[in-house]
């Protein structure tokens, strides 16, 4: 190694380098990075332990291919989504204890969905929790918001590709018998850090059903108008088939049903 000597000191030059560039990468903020996705965003946790990540805002196509011929899945069409606080997990059984008293749920552990939830129930939980927590930006995602966030930038069936081979790693799903839920988080997360996006409950969101997306609005909002004696559910659950466990599927319940494959999974407005 090369020295040199300056005054009785000795000064090791690739050394004092180094030093120096680690220090001028940690005060110069990296102008090329950009927060493409979420998975490098904040995770934000609430007062019962609820961990909700930062979705970035952005557009996406929504519905599945024509070539599947899907009618409730068509047309696909573009949606400009604005950004939002998804939760990283199902609620569990435990945040609706903490929030609700009870736990309803038909397969009880505290780390497990919370299921047997209609969506009548699901806005109680809401509208307590938003008075615990002082505000009123809990809520259910949109429709399109959760298909989203499911895909986080791919436009594949599942977010890792279309062949349904790998969906065991990220997904609890396709089970015989009355086996239910899982605890939440035991398969591998989506791009943007959410777990459990297809599989172990089906996911309550906001809207009503509409029998396919004509006219469906071109932002996240929820989709007024439609039967609102059925409210939509995405994701699939713990005994569905893996087509039915995908990023455009669409299922419907009555708001008043409680179902132990149904659950739901918290946004929060930003």
């Amino acid at each position: 190694m090369k020295q040199q000597r300056m005054g009785g000191l000795h000064i090791v030059v690739p050394v004092v380098i180094v030093i120096v560039v680690a220090v001028l990468l940690a005060v110069v903020p990296d102008v090329h990075r950009e927060n493409k996705d979420a998975s490098d965003a904040a995770v934000i946790t609430n007062s019962i332990g609820m961990q909700l990540v930062a979705i970035p805002g952005g557009s996406f196509l929504m519905g599945g291919a024509p070539k599947d011929g899907i009618a409730d899945e068509l047309p696909p069409h573009t949606v400009k989504v604005a950004p939002f606080y998804l939760g990283k997990y199902e609620v569990t059984q435990a945040q609706w204890q903490a929030v609700m008293g009870d736990n309803p749920s038909t397969y009880k552990h505290p780390q497990r969905p919370v299921d047997q939830v209609t969506w009548l129930e699901v806005q109680s939980f809401i509208n307590k929790l938003n008075r615990m927590e002082g505000t009123s930006l809990y809520r259910l995602p949109s429709e399109a918001e959760w298909e989203y966030a499911a895909r986080a930038g791919t436009t594949t069936k599942w977010f890792f590709g279309d062949d349904p081979q790998s969906l065991a790693r990220f997904a609890w799903f396709g089970q015989k018998g009355d086996f239910g839920t899982r605890p939440v988080g035991r398969g591998a997360a989506n791009p943007w850090g959410l777990f459990d996006m297809y599989g172990n409950v089906w996911e309550w969101v906001a809207d009503c059903w509409h029998d396919n997306y004509q006219n469906a609005p071109k932002d996240s909002a929820i989709w007024s108008g439609g039967d609102c004696s059925r409210r939509i559910v995405r994701g699939g659950g713990w005994n569905s088939p893996a087509e039915y466990a995908r990023s455009a599927v669409r299922g419907s319940s009555p708001p008043e049903m409680n179902d132990p494959s149904n659950g739901f999974r918290l946004a929060r407005s930003r």
